[in-house]
């Protein structure tokens, strides 16, 4: 075999040989791009189905027996009253657009409603949300919330992530329906 004829092999094993790679490498990067796009589409897909915002509200107990309630957006009023329930209080929660309010009377107002973060009512806001002491609600009485948006910011407002007004009473009988009104 001539010289020649050796290089022309040896070409050609080395052409075979490149091309073998690239295809390694392509079916590398065709798969490496799979897995990214699959990736990619589950970022999207998880929160999408799981859900990232926040609930629309927060209820828990503290450790002095009170109960904590933070708003977040006004929806699932009659969720919240049956949350509240489970922890021993009995509430009328109404969600209001700014400027309104419910028609009073609603029923017989008893009790003390404060607030103020340092009564002994039993119901205060305090940092940002409503802390609610379901031992000065008595037997036969309702908490009456009616929670309105507001765009003045105060510095009781500023640590809510929900702009709110709190308009509360205790009533201790039946509770008459929210008739929306001009506050």
């Amino acid at each position: 075999m001539r010289f020649e004829e050796h290089l022309l092999m040896d070409l050609k094993a080395e052409i075979t040989a490149r091309a073998e790679r690239r295809h390694r490498i392509a079916r590398r990067l065709y798969a490496g791009g799979a897995v990214a796009a699959l990736a990619a589409a589950a970022a999207f897909a998880v929160p999408s189905l799981t859900g990232t915002e926040s609930p629309a509200y927060a209820v828990s107990k503290n450790a002095d027996g009170t109960v904590r309630v933070e708003i977040n957006e006004f929806e699932d009023a009659d969720q919240l009253e049956q949350d509240l329930a489970k922890q021993g209080v009995r509430a009328d929660i109404s969600y209001l657009p700014a400027g309104k309010d419910c028609k009073p009377p609603r029923g017989k107002t008893t009790g003390q409603v404060a607030l103020g973060p340092d009564s002994n009512a039993a119901a205060r806001m305090r940092d940002g949300g409503l802390d609610i002491d379901p031992r000065r609600i008595g037997e036969d009485q309702t908490l009456v919330m009616a929670f309105a948006g507001t765009s003045q910011e105060t510095a009781e407002t500023k640590k809510q992530k929900t702009l709110w007004s709190l308009t509360a009473s205790l009533i201790t009988g039946r509770v008459g329906p929210c008739v929306v009104v001009d506050a």
